[in-house]
């Protein structure tokens, strides 16, 4: 048996002093059964005890529950979603990796049971997110320091709070952060029909940007240029049409977009430097081609682009969390006046994750996997 122990108050990211039983079990256990002793709690969790292929290390385990002292927070769990950053995480190649064993899931939305006698922001019934990665979310229930918490309101939909915390705020923060863009003004994408890139779409659009959206070929092509034109996409173009020289008639009737925002790496990022405005900027916050960013000199010399990243992370260390506050809050005006919603999704019981894990892993995946508790 593997105690936490001190690391209970220490509160380790993933872990929070749930115990790993005895009697877990590997894939597809049998329910978990709960104590009626509030003392010996269970919880079902996907846990990883090293780093490695998801399929192979993830495991559904019954974790206990750790006592709710004075500033904690019970929260049962609603829903998680599968982000490519906690795959990254599971892999063991990511910015930020918590102590093993660890439970997996960044980002989720729960429902308050019970608070402890020195908690006042938050009480049973609301709903909370995460403030920051390294909670967890992929479990049944938890027990969190109140400060580890955001309130959210309970009058959006399941799935758009669920996957509130990273996609749509670091959509939003790259829209802001980076140029002075003014309605009118056009941004390009790569990796357009991730979580991000759907939320740039929505949140540009509702901000009166236009929106360069690059796909990778693929069976379904016209199936996904039409639902991400219903998001509000003004254009939707392939790799390869971005490398085409119709490309400068193209660009004769839209103007040249001043921000390129990179998740693939390689050529593509290439790609979105070739097009962007004389002194425009390309953020990059992922690399999912594997592949360096290169930028050739005279890009720089003479069209004086800059080349910047972001990461969600970093911006929450370097801001307070009220400011984060703010930004949730922003974001969940956007979602009751209809203008951003939840990526496509697939809900998935959470003990069935393996289809899910194995779903999230494959090229030209266009809906989120939704774990369900």
């Amino acid at each position: 048996m593997w105690v936490c122990g001190a690391l209970c108050r220490a509160r380790a990211p993933a872990q929070l002093g749930q115990r790993l039983l005895p009697e877990s079990s590997r894939r597809r256990p049998a329910a978990a059964s709960f104590s009626a002793s509030a003392e010996a709690s269970r919880v079902r969790a996907l846990v990883y005890g090293h780093h490695g292929d998801p399929a192979k290390v993830v495991e559904l385990k019954n974790l206990e529950l750790a006592a709710v002292g004075g500033s904690d927070v019970h929260v049962k769990m609603l829903a998680a979603p599968i982000n490519p950053s906690d795959i990254n995480m599971i892999q063991g190649n990511y910015g930020l990796l918590p102590q093993l064993p660890a439970v997996g899931g960044n980002e989720g939305v729960g429902q308050v049971i019970a608070v402890g006698s020195s908690v006042t922001g938050v009480k049973p019934g609301d709903w909370v997110i995460p403030a920051n990665p390294g909670l967890g979310t992929w479990r049944t229930e938890a027990v969190f320091g109140e400060e580890e918490l955001i309130t959210v309101p309970s009058d959006i939909p399941l799935q758009s709070a669920a996957t509130l915390g990273v996609n749509p705020c670091t959509a939003y923060r790259m829209l802001m952060d980076f140029e002075r863009l003014r309605p009118g003004d056009s941004v390009i994408q790569n990796a357009s029909n991730s979580g991000v890139g759907q939320a740039v779409i929505q949140i540009a659009a509702a901000l009166g940007l236009r929106t360069i959206n690059v796909l990778r070929d693929r069976p379904d092509l016209q199936k996904l240029t039409d639902r991400l034109k219903n998001l509000g996409a003004d254009h939707v173009v392939t790799e390869e049409e971005l490398r085409k020289h119709e490309m400068k008639s193209f660009f004769k009737d839209v103007p040249q977009p001043r921000l390129a925002l990179n998740c693939v790496g390689g050529k593509s990022a290439t790609e979105l430097l070739r097009h962007l405005a004389p002194g425009g900027t390309m953020v990059t916050y992922g690399g999912m081609a594997k592949q360096p960013v290169i930028a050739s000199v005279s890009q720089l010399i003479f069209k004086d682009l800059k080349l910047r990243g972001f990461w969600l992370s970093q911006w929450k260390k370097d801001h307070s969390p009220d400011q984060f506050k703010e930004l949730i809050l922003t974001l969940c005006d956007l979602i009751r006046r209809g203008q951003l919603a939840a990526p496509a999704c697939s809900e998935v019981p959470l003990q069935d994750y393996p289809c899910a894990l194995e779903a999230s892993t494959q090229p030209f995946t266009s809906s989120k996997q939704i774990l369900t508790m």
